[in-house]
């Protein structure tokens, strides 16, 4: 079993540990790791893949993982790194939440065997709790002064327009007791987070000690940002999700493709599995090719393979290529629409198609022509291509066989001029 500590050092991704000497001694076995996901939607993000990453690392080097999704919790909210209160979820809701969450868990993780990471829901030893019962057990092991230090009640009291509410004070209260149920059902004795988790982290391994006199641990990693400081993960729809309904595949990997050359090589360390060698090899190209953009290309290519696997990296590169000019095929019309967000279109009722359109008509229908003369001159030039493939003759006839996807055909005039005909 390699030492998980030493990976971690290299990629940089310990920010904090409660005692690194004792942690590296405790993980010199197998262990047990755990990690909290917040159930706000039924998809995680970009964003969510630096702790389910790290859940990976540490099953990758023989400890087990558990991941928490927090139904419980989540139906309070976390105030850290929070600057108001969040609104409040519904049970049905998070139940539907959960259940997409813990589905997208398995492209990360092995849940088979004996050692096979496993998925809590916190609401199932909640649920159990009366209100008093939670205030005699736990919260009577809980210093008020202690709660108060943390940076993340401190940070939300000294600001007079929002507050804290006592419902999101007990936030820390539930995750603390968290740490305590998994060290005492399933063993559990090393919790992990972003660095924003340090104080509820922290809070956990003290309250391990006051009701069961056992040792625990702590580690968080860096929150994943950008050289300018904005959390990774947010393009100009909003969230980056790992979901291919809420974010397509093509969507994804034009995401990662763009990371700028500043952000690229530290996400390439936090989020992928590349060597030390590959990719100081791939810093260097980065350093004296940057053109080339190889480590965009090795980070887009690892991670679209790792969330949506090898048929969603496949249709992510067809639709790249498609952007350069490569002929169209074997996409879907979501994946055309998508590649194609901006391009004007218009629909045509589908039984002309049925009936065959002339490419010169065709040309004016789809608005790249002002008239039929215009239209001939851009095929005689052999400038109009249909699915990016020439055309070479005004005689050509469009037909159902010219469909890109189930109802769209794709016409181009000259290198840049695209427009789409949807045949409804």
């Amino acid at each position: 079993m390699h030492s998980i500590i030493d990976e971690l050092n290299w990629r940089g991704l310990i920010h904090q540990a409660t005692d690194e000497a004792a942690l590296r001694t405790f993980l010199a076995k197998p262990a047990i790791v755990y990690a909290g996901f917040d159930p706000t939607a039924d998809s995680l993000h970009v964003g969510s893949l630096l702790p389910l990453i790290m859940l990976r690392r540490f099953q990758q080097a023989g400890h087990r993982p558990i991941a928490l999704v927090g139904g419980a919790t989540g139906m309070i909210g976390d105030p850290s790194g929070k600057s108001e209160e969040r609104q409040l979820l519904s049970k049905d809701i998070l139940v539907e939440n959960v259940a997409g969450i813990r589905k997208q868990m398995e492209h990360f993780l092995d849940f088979d065997g004996p050692a096979g990471a496993v998925v809590v829901n916190n609401f199932d030893w909640m649920q159990a709790f009366s209100f008093l019962d939670f205030l005699r057990d736990v919260g009577k092991n809980f210093p008020i002064n202690v709660m108060l230090s943390k940076d993340s009640v401190k940070s939300r009291l000294e600001r007079s327009d929002v507050g804290l509410s006592y419902t999101e004070f007990s936030y820390m209260l539930l995750q603390a007791y968290d740490f305590v149920h998994l060290a005492q059902h399933h063993d559990c004795s090393l919790q992990i987070g972003g660095s924003d988790q340090w104080g509820n982290i922290t809070a956990g391994i003290d309250l391990g000690r006051r009701m069961l006199s056992k040792q625990l641990y702590g580690l968080t990693c860096p929150l994943l940002t950008t050289s300018d400081g904005r959390k990774m993960g947010k393009s100009e729809k909003g969230a980056v999700w790992l979901s291919p309904e809420r974010t397509s595949p093509y969507e994804f990997y034009q995401y990662l493709i763009n990371v700028a050359d500043s952000d690229v090589l530290l996400t390439l360390r936090f989020l992928t599995d590349v060597s030390r060698e590959e990719y100081e090899a791939i810093e260097g190209s980065l350093r004296d090719r940057p053109q080339e953009r190889a480590a965009q290309k090795r980070l887009a290519e690892a991670l679209t393979r790792l969330v949506h696997g090898e048929e969603g990296l496949a249709s992510a590169e067809r639709a790249t290529k498609t952007l350069f000019g490569a002929e169209i095929e074997s996409l879907s019309d979501r994946e055309l629409t998508t590649i194609f967000a901006d391009v004007p279109s218009k629909e045509v009722d589908r039984d002309q198609l049925v009936a065959g359109i002339g490419i010169i008509d065709a040309l004016c229908l789809a608005g790249l022509a002002t008239s039929k003369s215009e239209a001939r001159r851009t095929v005689n030039e052999g400038a109009a291509y249909v699915n990016n493939r020439r055309v070479e003759s005004i005689e050509k006839i469009l037909t159902s066989g010219d469909l890109a996807s189930e109802t769209v055909i794709v016409l181009r005039s000259g290198k840049k001029r695209y427009s789409l005909l949807r045949f409804v």
